[in-house]
């Protein structure tokens, strides 16, 4: 199959080099569960490419809260995974001063006493560091500590200070159905303005998700076809080869549909199916979100499937079966695999399923989006092909790459040269961000924690989304939960998944898209 790569001018990119016309204004940055891989991973190496381009104010800090007694040590363990994880050098010149302004503060998180003393060394360093009023506080811890801080944040008057600009981004899970959901709202809301609310889902920090929108609405070849006139359905996978890497407690209580399908797909669906939004301020685009959400009826139990990987053969090598993984129970029904098919009960997209899947121990580390157009209505073609590779006319196929090669492509048929009859054979055209824009060391929270700091809610889930996506799943939750898998695992791992996810798709005489990540 051929491949037609799409070129990117480099003299179009001079005029969109990195400037400082979006730097937030000085301020305290304070990150509870500071002691977890989060933040050592991805949030402070986040952190010091935003100081890298010039987008941190000088005189700001970062105070890292956790239940241990790290001390001094903190800062120099988070300098060695800004190295190590944000491909920095280690005499890099920025890198000392930056990590200077890096604190730690020890605390139990429902300690309410403890806040007093956070206070204190808050104001503290913002006057030794003539910072300001301006917190931002990041909550990375477990779910179940999202309430006491912010009760404890409020208690003493830190969430609505006479002064300065406060606001709190909180990690998922944000609740594990629709009544804790909506339990953990209200308490947030009883402290924080939803203004000052930011709900983290990274997958929003990704540079193709973002692009999605710009694809739609600033190509005026594409949003005339995007609906149910010429789309004939849409899939979106997030496949993963990995296991649950020592995390079996926390897997235990998740499962597949809450860890990945209930936000992060679901993110994604929103992006293909809103409408155009009156303008791309947080507000309009939210709004939209919320509208396409609300759209989708009740899904029918059949149109939800589940799976639990079983030993395989992954990248080559043995792996253990779910069952076997550390601190996960040897009977355990926890899903490791979820399919749903669903539809959007509105104009643009009446009677056009939608399948979502995600799954551990995969064949393929992939996530991507493929929208399947509408055959023609007649096959002229077919008629004159000849048997072979090219015996029969492909449906064009439009797939935007999340990860791990971030991209579009584009599957449309043309003509086979010098063959003695009018084969058709399917050529991609296709986009790679890396050989385009070349390759990144982001890691997507680049954007999210710049926009928190800003004020900016465009890629941070609003309430009302998030509880009209757990009630959506929240009723198939339940009814897995009343009724015991009657055969797990049901898939080796290192394939795609079990039969019942391609028996969904068949009632439609559909099939998933395996060739992810293919260009």
């Amino acid at each position: 199959m051929a491949t037609a790569q799409v070129k990117v001018n480099p003299e179009d990119l001079k005029q969109f080099a990195v400037g400082g016309e979006r730097i937030p204004m000085p301020g305290i940055l304070v990150i509870f569960g500071a002691s977890g891989d989060l933040t050592k991973r991805k949030l402070l190496p986040a952190l010091f490419h935003l100081e890298q381009s010039g987008l941190l104010p000088p005189n700001s800090a970062i105070v890292g809260v956790a239940r241990r007694p790290l001390g001094d040590e903190f800062a120099a363990d988070m300098r060695a995974g800004i190295v190590e994880f944000g491909s920095v050098a280690k005499d890099d010149p920025k890198l000392d001063g930056f990590v200077k302004r890096i604190h730690y503060y020890g605390l139990q998180f429902d300690d309410a006493a403890g806040y007093a003393g956070l206070k204190v060394e808050l104001d503290r360093i913002a006057t030794e560091g003539n910072i300001g009023a301006n917190r931002h506080f990041y909550l990375a811890t477990a779910p179940e500590y999202f309430a006491p801080i912010v009760e404890n944040l409020g208690a003493q008057g830190m969430a609505q200070p006479a002064q300065g600009v406060v606001g709190v981004a909180i990690e998922k899970p944000f609740g594990h159905d629709l009544e804790s959901a909506k339990e953990l709202n209200a308490k947030v809301n009883a402290v924080f303005h939803e203004d000052q609310v930011f709900r983290i889902d990274h997958y929003l920090g990704k540079e193709t998700v973002q692009n999605i929108l710009v694809f739609r609405f600033a190509n005026g070849i594409f949003e005339p076809i995007w609906n149910r006139n010429f789309i004939d359905h849409v899939q979106i996978t997030a496949a993963e080869t990995l296991g649950v890497e020592g995390r079996g407690p926390f897997y235990e209580k998740a499962g597949a549909l809450r860890d990945v399908v209930q936000n992060h797909m679901m993110e994604l669906l929103s992006f293909v199916t809103m409408e155009p939004p009156s303008s791309f301020g947080a507000q309009a685009i939210r709004r939209e979100k919320v509208k396409a959400y609300r759209a989708i009826p009740t899904i029918p139990i059949k149109n939800a499937v589940r799976g639990q990987y079983g030993p395989g053969i992954v990248g080559g090598e043995h792996v253990i079966g779910y069952r076997d993984e550390v601190r996960v129970d040897p009977n355990s029904g926890t899903e490791t695999f979820a399919a749903v098919r669903l539809e959007l009960e509105n104009w643009r997209w009446a009677g056009v399923p939608f399948y979502l899947r995600a799954g551990k121990r995969l064949k393929k580390r992939a996530t991507e989006i493929s929208i399947q157009f509408k055959q023609p209505p007649l096959l002229i073609f077919n008629q004159m092909a000849e048997q072979g590779p090219c015996s029969e006319i492909h449906p064009n196929l439009l797939t935007i790459r999340i990860q791990p090669d971030e991209g579009i492509s584009l599957r449309f048929g043309a003509k086979v040269p010098s063959a003695p009859s009018m084969a058709v054979c399917p050529v991609h055209m296709d986009f790679d961000y890396s050989e385009a824009f070349g390759k990144s060391s982001a890691n997507g929270y680049e954007r999210l924690l710049l926009d928190a700091m800003l004020g900016d809610q465009t890629l941070f889930a609003h309430r009302d989304g998030v509880e009209v996506t757990w009630g959506l799943y929240t009723p198939i939750l339940e009814a897995w939960a009343a009724k015991e898998p009657e055969v797990f695992p049901n898939y080796f791992a290192g394939s795609w998944g079990p039969e019942c996810a391609d028996h969904l798709l068949e009632r439609d005489n559909h099939k998933w898209r395996n060739e992810l990540g293919g260009k």
